[in-house]
């Protein structure tokens, strides 16, 4: 599988990254076996980038994605995990934690911290859940009513650990763009992981984020192609960024399947390859919670997508007319 730089670092990513939410038992419980397999799978479809954080399951994520990566060489896959949560134990709660999205026991509480010390014991209680020696990739995650304290504090901390060679890369990870427009002005991140904001039905991210990514030199990764779902399956019920898809959404994503399938192209193939048209764009992050949704993500990103379908979103207005697109992938 491709593998594509991160704007001007030394990290190199697969074009399809694997989203390890879904192992942390997502909405819905998955097993460790399960877990196992889908990373597997991944593995021997050609992905060699893995990303994951302490909010997933409450650690569960990445205790079982570093328990399936841990037969595979260190030196042949990247791993990003998150800061900005601290996992603290919990020991008189009851319940589980789907209020959060997780279907796991809440024998822990999240609690919000960008300091320089947050940072350090999160990538520490990370290393330990996921018992590897380092990250390659350290995102601030979802800093969105914590601004400036990632900015001035947590930020900082990550730039010094990249200095040290402690982290290859640092980024932040958002589902808006705005928030990180700015640290790409204002900072020398080498990563945006923009989730839901590039794809098919939502093109916010290319109004300021990546024209300047492109032009500082910083890598994006896109996760969300499939807006939760909407693209992936549409139909009555079926979910955009977490909740039921207005009708409108509904009957456009229903238009960009036809479509596709005139063109003999699954709509899930032009959702995961619509990213690369832009230069920025590195790589594509895709949910997985099974071997044969990690085997799926991969066929669909090998489909060829040809130019004409391109052209024909957008001449029928389901595309912008500037939106730049990939050449025919062969």
């Amino acid at each position: 599988m491709r593998q594509n730089p991160l704007g001007r670092g030394a990290v190199h990513v697969t074009e399809l990254a694997f989203g390890a939410a879904g192992i942390g038992n997502l909405f819905t419980p998955v097993s460790d076996a399960q877990a196992e397999q889908a990373v597997a799978a991944a593995w021997e479809s050609g992905v060699r980038y893995f990303d994951t954080a302490p909010h997933y399951g409450l650690g569960l994520s990445e205790r079982r994605l570093g328990a399936a990566l841990a037969t595979r060489p260190r030196d042949e896959y990247v791993l990003s995990t998150k800061v900005g949560r601290i996992l603290e134990p919990a020991p008189d709660a009851q319940g589980d934690d789907l209020a959060n999205g997780f279907a796991v026991p809440a024998r822990h509480r999240r609690r919000w911290d960008f300091t320089a010390e947050g940072v350090r014991r999160s990538l520490e209680n990370s290393l330990e859940r996921l018992s590897l020696d380092r990250i390659d990739i350290a995102y601030l995650h979802d800093p969105d009513d914590h601004a400036e304290q990632a900015l001035t504090e947590a930020y900082p901390e990550l730039e010094r650990l990249r200095a040290e060679g402690v982290l290859g890369a640092i980024g932040i990870g958002m589902n808006q763009a705005e928030l990180p427009a700015r640290f790409i002005r204002d900072t020398d991140i080498d990563v945006v992981l923009l989730a839901g904001r590039y794809s098919l039905l939502d093109q916010r991210g290319l109004a300021e984020l990546l024209p300047l990514a492109a032009e500082r030199g910083v890598g994006v990764v896109v996760g969300g192609v499939f807006n939760s779902g909407l693209l992936a399956d549409p139909k009555p019920g079926a979910t955009f960024d977490y909740a039921a898809a207005p009708t409108e959404l509904l009957d456009r994503a229903l238009r960009l399947k036809d479509i596709c399938e005139r063109h003999g192209v699954p709509l899930r193939a032009a959702a995961l390859r619509f990213p690369f048209g832009h230069p920025a764009v590195a790589s594509v992050l895709v949910g997985t919670r099974s071997a044969a949704e990690a085997r799926d993500a991969a066929a669909m990103l090998e489909r060829p997508v040809p130019t004409a379908l391109w052209a024909e979103l957008k001449e029928r207005g389901l595309l912008p007319a500037d939106v730049p697109t990939p050449e025919e992938v062969s």
